[in-house]
């Protein structure tokens, strides 16, 4: 009998220690149910994940891209660009007379998500041709995006969208379940299935932990690294569509700033830099996080250098979490 509680014991130890920030969350979450009005409600809890939705939508592709050992810091600036691509084709087909801006949207909404998908694969190109660092690829992207789409807009929004188009990033189901929740979690599902039950989710795995061996296991490296950077572009630009529909008009000032959310809701849930190593659902966990954080220091009225601040902290003790615990595995080893 003491034996048997001795080995419940361990396992409970164990799970603690290999699941600390899940430990974190939840402690943050029962304070924030004792000290902070209005958090424990469910219209709040619903609020977090609308307002998570667009960052965590991205999350999971980025997820994807870290494990493999690669990473994308374009992803703000797609969110901006999407939305400019998106109404300003939409402006042009209702102003040229070709088709109502009613359907015109689907096709902004269709070619800024192919332009998006077409910037991940020459990304991926110049990573895998080049032997270009994915840091140095995406930091200019990063500025040429931002440049392209204040270009094409004229430095203002584009405001030329069908009164429907808000339900995408603003609608409710049943008046109740916000519409951008929904994304998030369909999302999620999608990326779970993926990297959990599919060859090409083991071959991102077999990537980021040793390139040179799945290579000599017969992994098309340079296959795996072109298409996990075109999936991040495409939730970028999904993610720029949901942003865009919220405030009904597109500019090349969204999204600025995003790529660090990202990153970050990412690492906290425990995928490593180094690749290799992660889990979709840690990433969910690390945006709920963020989302709980944020969301508190807003009804505490916090201000917001405050929570630059805090988020930075955040991230730099998730990573120290992140590294011992990737030490104490491959001590373990």
């Amino acid at each position: 009998m003491e034996l048997r509680a001795e080995r419940t014991e361990n396992v409970v130890l164990k799970f603690l220690k290999n699941n600390m920030m899940v430990d974190i969350l939840i402690v943050i979450a029962i304070v924030a149910c004792i000290f902070v009005p209005g958090f424990f409600t469910v219209t709040n809890a619903l609020g977090i994940l609308r307002s998570m939705a667009i960052t965590g939508v991205i999350s999971f592709g980025m997820t994807m891209v870290i494990i493999s050992g690669e990473i994308d810091l374009s992803v703000g600036s797609t969110i901006g660009f999407s939305s400019v691509i998106s109404t300003f084709v939409t402006a042009n087909l209702a102003s040229s007379g070709i088709m109502p801006m009613e359907t015109g949207i689907f096709v902004g909404m269709g070619i800024s998500v192919v332009i998006c998908a077409a910037i991940g694969f020459l990304n991926g190109v110049w990573r895998t041709k080049f032997n270009m660092p994915t840091f140095i690829i995406t930091l200019a992207m990063l500025n040429a995006l931002y440049g392209l789409a204040a270009i094409i807009s004229k430095g203002f929004p584009i405001t030329t969208v069908p009164k429907w188009y808000s339900f995408i990033g603003a609608g409710t189901i049943g008046g109740v379940v916000p519409v951008p929740a929904i994304w998030l979690v369909i999302v999620f599902f999608i990326v779970f299935f993926v990297m959990e039950h599919t060859r090409f989710g083991r071959e991102i795995y077999a990537v980021g932990g040793n390139p040179e061996s799945a290579r000599l296991s017969g992994i098309n490296v340079k296959k795996v690294k072109i298409s996990v950077m075109v999936i991040v572009q495409i939730l970028g630009a999904f993610a720029g569509i949901i942003l865009s529909s919220q405030v009904h008009s597109g500019s090349s000032q969204f999204g600025r700033g995003y790529e660090m959310d990202v990153i970050a809701a990412v690492i906290i849930g425990g995928t490593s830099l180094f690749g290799g190593i992660g889990r979709t659902t840690g990433t969910f966990i690390g945006i709920i996080f963020l989302g709980i954080l944020m969301n508190c220091m807003t009804l505490l009225g916090t201000d917001d250098y405050v929570k630059y601040l805090v988020r930075g902290i955040v991230i730099l003790a998730a990573v120290l979490i992140n590294t011992i615990q990737v030490l104490r595995v491959n001590k373990q080893l």
